[in-house]
């Protein structure tokens, strides 16, 4: 799985107006799931987002993780993370999960933050969203498990 991490002050995702899913200071979370993924990727991408330490302490050092913090995840479907630029001009991305899957993997992420304590909001899988976000820092990590 592929995963775009920004650390917020707050992010929100809309679709067609309606705020779906929402958080104060925490994580937004791109996430693709890749062709050929299974829970094991998403297992392990959830227990390293969650542990991930970029937010401050108090010697203002990034020693602090979403567990530490007790902020939240905003978890956004993102296919085009699996975007091949390697030719032309137009991406591909047959990289990409089945939409089934990456469905299913974007839940089962989503529900693997949550059990770990992490209140989490989330996007719609598949619709046009509009995300806005407060990118603190900036902060942007890319991962890939």
């Amino acid at each position: 799985m592929r995963a775009l991490i920004q650390r917020v002050s707050e992010a929100a995702v809309r679709v067609d107006g309606e705020v779906l899913g929402e958080i104060g200071p925490g994580l937004l979370i791109l996430v693709c799931a890749m062709d050929g993924d299974g829970e094991a990727n998403a297992d392990t991408l959830a227990a390293k987002v969650a542990k991930l330490r970029i937010f401050k302490d108090d010697a203002g050092k990034m020693n602090r993780s979403l567990l530490d913090t007790g902020g939240g995840a905003l978890v956004v479907s993102q296919f085009t993370l699996a975007a091949d630029t390697s030719r032309g001009n137009r991406p591909g991305f047959s990289t990409a999960a089945r939409p089934e899957e990456g469905e299913r993997l974007y839940e089962y992420f989503a529900d693997q933050l949550r059990a770990q304590g992490i209140e989490v909001a989330q996007g719609r899988f598949g619709a046009d969203m509009k995300v806005s976000l407060l990118n603190d820092g900036p902060v942007t990590i890319w991962m890939e498990f």
